[in-house]
């Protein structure tokens, strides 16, 4: 292939989960039911939020906004995981690859971002209630989350800029179902040192102060939840956080694990399990831990579902 990166591979294979044909339709199986669920819990996340007034508040926004993230985080590896499997192929173009890996950064940063303005939201709402509205207005919102898209959009272009420059050689195989930032590190032929301090230091940075952010407003609604007389009003306030909590450490401990390592202490195995974590698992799981424990929005979610039945 042609180009600044004077790269002699015009695309990648990638290897999946098995090789095995009939792990391979399990597996297909398995990634289509998980994928329709994902779609189908996020969207009606977004829908029911979208169709009723009285979800048109600060907490929700950020919700459906998370939603829909999740919906293209999913869309970004899933379908082509799944086009694999029913096809026999294994083939990604140099440019397909290295626009999945720039999805995958910008919509892996969102997640990051929205958990922590999530936080921030529900640290508003429970410190300082009597100023919620005062501060948690929509223009504030609407900044956040248009905020952190631009610099999401720059980090993802600034990694696959820098994975763009170099130079594969020989080996394209990657061991992994998606083109990953790490075992494209591992098979070029270019000195990797810029792209590993990168991720390293800015990349760091990027997941690391929302990951301090989540947990200073969590500190801080802890102790101000201690504070609150009634047994009751505390177990469930815990319980939001605790729901909340196990997200954001299942998140942030398989991005850490699979990135902020030197690459040569990776393994491919370690590396896709702990990847199919955070791109499937979690996506399809956020509907029901963020969503369909929540009373309000389960009676809009009822009203949605029983509005489009019988419109019918």
């Amino acid at each position: 292939m042609g180009g600044p990166n004077q790269s002699s591979i015009s695309e990648f294979l990638l290897l999946g989960l098995s090789r095995q044909p009939q792990q391979q339709q399990l597996l297909f199986l398995l990634f289509l039911t998980m994928y329709l669920a994902t779609v189908l819990g996020n969207l009606l996340i977004v829908l029911a939020i979208s169709t009723d007034s009285r979800l048109h508040t600060p907490m929700y926004f950020f919700l459906s906004n998370l939603s829909f993230v999740d919906i293209c985080f999913s869309s970004t590896t899933v379908p082509k995981v799944l086009a694999n499997y029913m096809f026999g192929s294994q083939a990604i173009s140099f440019s397909g690859c290295l626009t999945q890996m720039y999805f995958l950064f910008e919509l892996t940063d969102m997640d990051n971002f929205l958990l922590a303005v999530m936080a921030y939201d529900r640290f508003v709402a429970i410190c300082h209630p009597l100023h919620y509205t005062a501060k948690m207005t929509p223009q504030l919102c609407v900044l956040l989350v248009a905020v952190s898209w631009v610099v999401a959009n720059l980090n993802a272009l600034l990694h696959t800029l820098l994975m763009a420059r170099l130079s594969f050689c020989a080996d394209n195989v990657i061991p992994h179902f998606f083109c990953d930032v790490t075992p494209l590190l591992r098979l070029s032929c270019s000195d990797t040192y810029l792209n590993e301090m990168m991720i390293l230091t800015e990349g760091a940075l990027i997941m690391i102060a929302p990951f301090v952010c989540i947990l200073a407003s969590y500190l801080c609604i802890v102790c101000a939840v201690l504070r609150v007389p009634s047994t009751r009003g505390r177990w469930k306030a815990f319980s939001t956080c605790g729901s909340h909590l196990a997200v954001v450490s299942l998140f942030y401990g398989t991005i850490i694990a699979v990135y902020f390592n030197p690459v040569s202490s990776h393994s491919a195995e370690k590396d896709t399990a702990a990847t199919v974590l955070y791109t499937v698992v979690t996506p399809m799981l956020n509907p029901c831990i963020y969503s369909l424990r929540n009373r309000d929005l389960k009676e809009a979610l009822r009203k949605l579902i029983i509005r489009n039945t019988f419109s019918y």
